[in-house]
């Protein structure tokens, strides 16, 4: 098997591919993250790819050589206004309050670039999963931010955290909202 990075820091990523059995290493990606585009499948699909070819520049010649590197990408979309991490708590707290007691969705781009005799391949995809809110009071709210947990994470909530207290359902993928949609990635990284 290939060596496989994670151009990603993110721990919840590390954990899905761990969780699989998956070994790699992270390097993480300095690429400016932005994006020509507002459709949230293709902002997720571009920030991946910019990503995972960040670091694949970073490798020398020689160590481009049978590696597999995984880009992500994860935003939260909400009658088409779309939702990255929180820049305060003022900001989690307008985005929480617009997603409680409603549905929104959960994109996640995917980029794998690794080398071939002929150059540079890249797979790129996308996975969305619906994720309906119980109603959550305003201070149910303030409670959930103070916990800090909200202020990494696409949206201001982790499903995987205290706020599944408030998930009433999910149509999709529960691991593409975590920040990775695992099954589909090892069914790539299969094909590759």
């Amino acid at each position: 098997m290939s060596r496989i990075i994670l151009a990603s820091a993110s721990p919840r990523r590390r954990e899905l591919l761990s969780q699989i059995g998956i070994e790699f290493e992270v390097i993480t990606s300095d690429a400016e993250e932005k994006t020509g585009s507002t459709d949230p499948s293709e902002m997720v699909q571009e920030l991946s790819a910019l990503k995972a070819i960040d670091v694949y520049q970073k490798l020398s010649q020689e160590s481009r050589k049978d590696v597999i590197i995984i880009g992500a990408d994860t935003l939260v979309a909400f009658k088409g206004k779309v939702m990255g991490k929180p820049a305060d708590e003022q900001r989690a707290e307008e985005m929480l309050t617009s997603l409680q007691g409603n549905t929104h969705q959960v994109y996640t781009g995917v980029t794998l670039v690794w080398q071939e005799p002929a150059g540079i391949c890249k797979r790129t995809f996308y996975e969305k999963t619906d994720v309906t809110m119980f109603p959550m009071s305003p201070e149910e709210i303030r409670n959930y931010i103070a916990t800090k947990e909200p202020m990494d994470k696409a949206g201001a909530y982790g499903i995987q955290g205290k706020c599944a207290a408030y998930i009433k359902g999910i149509a999709g993928d529960y691991n593409n909202v975590v920040g990775l949609p695992i099954g589909r990635l090892y069914q790539e990284l299969q094909k590759i």
